[in-house]
């Protein structure tokens, strides 16, 4: 069999891969915006823990933020730069919430463990930057 034939077979499982890659990335934003809203009060005081001034002001623009990006990437419009921001904010995020090098060493596992999950959490939304949003996507190549 022809490389050109082995492509043809595995091209479609290519292209629904990308749509479960990219609705999997999407659902973990769009339900981490849906808990800002619904479970306010205890995100806010999760926020201040970690030292966020205005947790009050700021939980609206990443609620709203996750909610829009999210849906974006879900439904593969302008997929690239919803996945870009989302990657930032990941990284940004990571950063601030899952500092493992600074926690009690009670804690410092359980950070880690956060780190390199939002790490591989960055690196899928990078791949979906670089590669696009796939066949089955709004803004299709």
């Amino acid at each position: 069999m022809t490389s050109v034939a082995i492509e043809s077979k595995v091209t479609p499982l290519m292209d629904w891969a990308e749509v479960v890659g990219r609705v999997g990335l999407a659902v973990l934003f769009l339900w981490s915006a849906y808990t800002k809203f619904a479970y306010m009060a205890p995100t806010i005081a999760y926020m201040k823990a970690y030292g966020m001034p205005a947790a009050e002001l700021l939980i609206w623009p990443a609620a709203l933020f996750e909610l829009g990006a999210g849906a974006m990437l879900l439904l593969g419009w302008k997929a690239r730069w919803a996945a870009l921001a989302l990657a930032l904010f990941t990284l940004v995020s990571m950063l601030i919430f899952h500092a493992y090098w600074s926690v009690p060493a009670d804690q410092m596992q359980n950070q880690q463990i956060h780190f390199m999950k939002n790490l591989a959490i960055a690196g899928g939304l990078l791949f979906v930057f670089a590669r696009g949003a796939g066949r089955y996507a709004l803004d299709r190549p």
